[in-house]
């Protein structure tokens, strides 16, 4: 059993924030606030927003996407890691909870950078397509509703450049995704993406037990 994924405890997991963590003031701001808010569970943890904002450079990514962006900790993190000619689209439907991105955005310098558009997110996707957008797209990660997870996929990887980048949150789901008694929309929807992923020739492919589980997929 030497070779399995360290268990991460309580205390193992402080140490990861407090010695390796390099979360700006802004980012722990919002975080902070965040979780005083309903739904906080649907919030990035600090180490997978690093992860990604890590990966976003390490590719050298201009033209981002993010589908679902909920206070905008994520898309925070990505765009203080780019350069400032770096633009991204989020894509979400509650013009409410986003107003609380905007704010930190406003206040990190970024706000000019983020393209955030309201409303269900594959008519966005769908509309990019058809102005011509296929293969124009270094980067997309997905957080959203998990039953249209592959809808975003497919419309993601369409978008995307040859070796661009697909970041999938929550694909472990808390573990429900290895238990065949959890038959919920969801859980299968993830369980048959996950499985489609490891199988997609379309796609160099890992999944890495980050956060909540996420996936990473290079198109080829």
């Amino acid at each position: 059993m030497s070779n399995r994924t360290l268990a991460v405890t309580d205390a193992l997991y402080d140490y990861l924030l407090a010695e390796t963590g390099r979360e700006p003031q802004v980012m722990r701001e919002l975080r902070e606030e965040t979780m005083t808010m309903p739904r906080a569970m649907m919030l990035s943890s600090p180490e997978a927003a690093q992860f990604m904002g890590l990966l976003a450079k390490l590719m050298g990514a201009r033209r981002c996407l993010e589908i679902g962006t909920f206070t905008g900790y994520s898309a925070l993190a990505v765009m203080l890691a780019l350069p400032a000619d770096a633009r991204l689209i989020c894509c979400d439907i509650d013009a409410e909870v986003t107003s609380v991105a905007r704010r930190y955005w406003e206040k990190a310098g970024i706000a000019d950078r983020i393209d955030l558009r309201i409303g269900p997110a594959l008519e966005t996707l769908d509309k990019l397509l058809a102005g011509g957008g296929e293969g124009s797209f270094d980067f997309s990660f997905i957080d959203a509703d998990k039953t249209s997870y592959d809808a975003y996929y497919e419309r993601s990887l369409k978008l995307l450049r040859k070796g661009g980048l697909i970041l999938i949150d929550n694909v472990l789901w808390s573990g429900s995704v290895a238990d065949p008694k959890d038959q919920s929309a969801s859980t299968v929807a993830l369980r048959t993406l996950n499985r489609k992923m490891r199988d997609d020739q379309r796609i160099d492919f890992s999944l890495l037990p980050i956060g909540d589980g996420i996936s990473l997929a290079v198109k080829r």
